[in-house]
C-alpha cells in the first residue's frame, strides 16, 4: 500500500484537472498501482484455485480447471512433490471465397504441492469431472518417534 499526499480540490470543480493529465495518468494509475505488473498483462499463467480436506485416512484435493479434457493434464510426483500441469490449444479456421477467418486460444497452468510424508505416493488417484480435478491421497502409518533419552553426566 502506498501513501499519497492529499490534494485539496477547489469546491467549484467536480473533476480535478489532474484526472485529465494523461502524462500523469499512466504513471500514477497504471505503473504505481501495479496494474501493469499484474499477471493478466505480463503473460504469466494464473494458478487455479484448490480445496484440500484431510480425513483420518486420506487427503482430498479439488482443483478448479474448467475447459480442459482429461488428456490435457500431465501429473507427476517428483521428490515428494505433486506436480499438476495442463495445456490446451484450440485453433479454428473458416475459409470462404471472399475471406479466411482464423482464431486460436491457448491455455495452460502449473501447480505444485509438497506432499506430507504420511502420503502413500504409489496410491494416489486422480479423476476429472465437470471442470474439477479430484485427487485422493491415502495416508500411511508413520512410526512414532521415540522420546529423547536423557543421559546423565557422571
Amino acid at each position: 500500500m502506498e501513501l499519497m499526499k492529499f490534494k485539496k480540490r477547489h469546491p467549484g470543480k467536480l473533476l480535478s484537472e489532474d484526472f485529465f493529465n494523461l502524462d500523469n495518468f499512466f504513471d500514477e494509475r497504471m505503473w504505481k498501482s501495479g496494474l501493469m505488473n499484474a499477471d493478466f498483462w505480463n503473460g504469466k499463467t494464473v494458478e487455479p484455485a484448490l480445496n484440500i480436506r484431510e480425513t483420518k485416512d486420506h487427503f482430498e484435493i479439488e482443483l478448479a480447471a474448467p475447459g480442459f479434457a482429461k488428456t490435457d493434464f500431465t501429473i507427476t510426483i517428483e521428490n515428494g512433490c505433486l506436480n499438476i500441469a495442463a495445456e490446451k490449444e484450440v485453433t479454428e479456421e473458416d475459409k470462404s471465397e471472399d475471406y479466411t477467418r482464423r482464431e486460436f486460444n491457448y491455455s495452460s497452468f502449473t501447480r505444485s504441492l509438497q506432499l506430507p510424508e504420511s502420503v502413500r505416493e504409489e496410491d494416489i488417484e486422480a479423476k476429472y469431472n465437470d471442470g474439477i480435478l479430484n485427487f485422493r491421497l491415502n495416508k500411511k502409518e508413520i512410526p512414532q518417534k521415540k522420546a529423547a533419552k536423557v543421559i546423565e553426566v557422571g
